[in-house]
């Protein structure tokens, strides 16, 4: 078989002309279209990314605002947790003091009633007492009484010592004198009763004898601002000073006693009991 050289070279030139035209016209406007697409396809990519991106910090943004703000809310609350707290323990501890000096006082005034109340049943016995032995003692008060006490306030002038007995003579001296009894004296009474003021102050007065119409049996003598006294008024009003004194302690002991045992206690004392 014969080649055709020239048939093979118009086909040759043909092909490359072909080629040529493709690329010219064909190949070339593709590759621009498919470059115009896959940058097209890049720059959505990258939009979406950019708003993946913004997406992703406006999401950690509010978290992180988020988490702030449950922080924020976390201390505001234990904040507010703890001032009414405070506040409660300290509206719970005023109530407690107001409560604890309400009661202070209220055991303070049980303490002083009845310490009142005590001591005004004591002393209404007491008088009660010393009124019914003065009324006794007076009632009693014969005239045998009287003379034993005549007895007896001469037996204190001779005892009497100075400086008392010589304010007494000088008194005594200056006259008048005055011997005044319970009842009145009988005259031999009166007569030893003066006899024992001349021997104990010689050169003096002799006394002017009255009769008191109250109190005990007693005798006083008195001269120029000075006395001399027995009687058993006296002696009554001793023990009573004594008494008073003894229940005064004993009332101030009770009361003592009684709060000692609610300091230790701690519960509100009973009132002190009268001693019979």
């Amino acid at each position: 078989m014969l080649i055709d050289w020239f048939t093979v070279g118009a086909q040759a030139l043909n092909f490359i002309i072909l080629v040529w035209l493709m690329k010219r016209f064909l190949y070339k406007p593709v590759q621009d279209a498919i470059a115009a697409r896959e940058k097209r396809i890049a720059d959505q990519i990258a939009a979406a990314q950019a708003l993946q991106a913004d997406a992703e910090a406006l999401g950690k943004d509010f978290r992180d605002r988020s988490a702030a703000f449950d922080a924020e809310r976390a201390g505001l609350l234990a904040q507010a947790t703890a001032d009414a707290n405070a506040q409660r323990e300290r509206l719970i501890d005023e109530a407690r003091q107001a409560a604890d000096a309400l009661a202070a006082k209220r055991r303070d005034a049980l303490r002083t009633e009845a310490g009142q109340f005590k001591e005004t049943m004591l002393a209404a016995a007491r008088d009660e007492v010393f009124a019914i032995t003065r009324k006794a003692l007076a009632d009693l008060a014969d005239a045998s009484l009287e003379a034993r006490m005549a007895d007896v306030f001469c037996r204190k002038l001779r005892e009497l010592t100075d400086p008392a007995a010589a304010a007494l003579a000088a008194a005594l001296k200056a006259g008048p004198a005055v011997v005044r009894s319970g009842i009145e004296l009988p005259e031999a009474q009166r007569a030893a009763v003066r006899a024992a003021i001349a021997a104990r102050f010689p050169g003096s007065v002799a006394p002017r004898f009255e009769t008191a119409q109250h109190g005990a049996s007693g005798i006083e003598l008195r001269a120029g601002g000075h006395s001399l006294a027995w009687s058993v008024d006296a002696y009554l009003a001793s023990l009573e000073a004594a008494v008073s004194e003894r229940l005064a302690a004993q009332v101030a002991n009770d009361v003592s006693a009684a709060a000692s045992r609610e300091a230790h206690a701690g519960a509100t004392p009973a009132a002190p009991t009268v001693p019979a």
